[in-house]
C-alpha cells in the first residue's frame, strides 16, 4: 500500500472525515490536488501559487519508546543528534512504518500535523518549527500525500486543542 487516496480507505480516518472536521471546527481550508509525493524535492516541482509555510514532518522514537511528531520547515536540516539533545531524549530514530500506523494512523509519505487525530492514546510529543508561529498560510498533507491542505497555523492550534493535545514549539533550526 501507498499513502495515495486510492488506498484512504484503509486509513482509520479518511481525508473526507477530517474535511468534516475542520468544517466542524469553523477551520477555513483549501486543498490542492497533485501526483503522490514522498520528498520535499518532489512536492517542489508540483507547486503553482502555493506561498506560505510548507512542513516536513519526522515521526520519531527514541531508545525508551516515546514517539515524537516533529513539524518542521521543508526546508531545516534536521539533526537528530542535535535534536535529542535539544528535546532532552534519548537517542532518536525514525519510527517504523508499522508503528507510524499505529500512532498517527497514516502511511510512509503522508506523515502530517493532522494525523494526530489518530492518535487516541494522545502519547505523541509533538514539536512545531518557532518559524510556524503566525504564519497565515501553512502547508501539510490531509492524511494522504497525492493532496496538500492550507490552512493557518492558528487553525492548527484549534485543531490541537479540539484534539486535548499538548505541543512544544523550538527552533529547529540548527
Amino acid at each position: 500500500m501507498d499513502a495515495s487516496s486510492e488506498y484512504a480507505n484503509a486509513l482509520p480516518t479518511s481525508p473526507e472525515t477530517l474535511y468534516k472536521l475542520l468544517k466542524h471546527l469553523n477551520i477555513e481550508f483549501k486543498i490542492f490536488e497533485h501526483p503522490p509525493l514522498f520528498t520535499v524535492n518532489e512536492s517542489k516541482k508540483h507547486r503553482k501559487n502555493m506561498r506560505g509555510f510548507h512542513t516536513k514532518n519526522l515521526f520519531l522514537r527514541d531508545k525508551k519508546k516515546k514517539n515524537y511528531l516533529v513539524i518542521a520547515h521543508e526546508d531545516s536540516v534536521i539533526d537528530l543528534n542535535l535534536l535529542t539533545e535539544r528535546i532532552k531524549s534519548s537517542r532518536l530514530s525514525f519510527g517504523s512504518k508499522e508503528r507510524l500506523f499505529e500512532e498517527l494512523g497514516v502511511f510512509p509519505g503522508a506523515v502530517t500535523p493532522l494525523s494526530v487525530v489518530n492518535n487516541t492514546k494522545k502519547d505523541i510529543n509533538i514539536f512545531l518549527d518557532v518559524e510556524m508561529l503566525g504564519q497565515d498560510t501553512v502547508f501539510c498533507h490531509p492524511l494522504v500525500n497525492d493532496r496538500t491542505i492550507s490552512l493557518s497555523y492558528n487553525s492548527l492550534l484549534t485543531f490541537f486543542d479540539y484534539l486535548e493535545l499538548s505541543f512544544e514549539t523550538l527552533s529547529l533550526s540548527f
